[in-house]
């Protein structure tokens, strides 16, 4: 039963992290052009102004979370929608998916390059936890597959079969989302 549970789980987290962007900016267009309209007049009106409308809002969200004044009232919002019942657990999974956190809590630790002993190149790897200490480390590492980067294989390696790099977490999963494949 177990096993069912994780397997269903795994299939609706690939499922959204693969048409959450996508998606989600579909929506954001939709929404804000039937949004604006009724509030437009009609010889003002033209279509594709929804997505100038996302492109500016975006620009302006942008501008004001690089102030500090926008930070601070980012982390507000942000700890509170984790304090939430079961809005909280969704937004902190999707943080976690999405690679925007790092750390020991994080789904994914740090971005890693595995070494392919079979081609001699290297792969990026993401890695969610460490096992054992000393000589008997080992490292769980996700190596995401191409053309779905949300599918790919876990590996079991001791640290000396990765190199570790320098790359965040969130520009990795981004990379490997917009590329099919991260070529660092």
């Amino acid at each position: 039963m177990d096993n069912i549970y994780r397997h269903v789980l795994l299939c609706i987290l690939t499922g959204l992290v693969t048409l959450l962007p996508i998606g989600g900016t579909i929506l954001l267009i939709v929404f804000a052009e039937r949004s604006l309209s009724p509030l437009i007049p009609a010889k003002f009106y033209f279509p594709g102004e929804g997505l100038l409308a996302v492109i500016l809002l975006l620009y302006l969200l942008g501008l004001t979370l690089t102030t500090v004044v926008g930070r601070w009232l980012w982390n507000l919002l942000d700890t509170t929608l984790a304090k939430f019942p079961g809005l909280g657990m969704l937004y902190r999974t999707l943080k976690q998916v999405l690679g925007l956190e790092s750390g020991e809590g994080a789904l994914f630790q740090r971005v890693v390059l595995v070494h392919d002993q079979g081609t001699g190149g290297a792969e990026v790897g993401l890695v969610t936890a460490t096992e054992g200490s000393g000589d008997a480390t080992q490292l769980v590492v996700f190596v995401p597959g191409s053309p779905n980067p949300a599918q790919g294989r876990l590996l079991r390696l001791p640290p000396s079969r990765v190199l570790a790099t320098d790359l965040s977490v969130d520009k990795a999963l981004k990379s490997l989302f917009s590329l099919g494949k991260a070529w660092l």
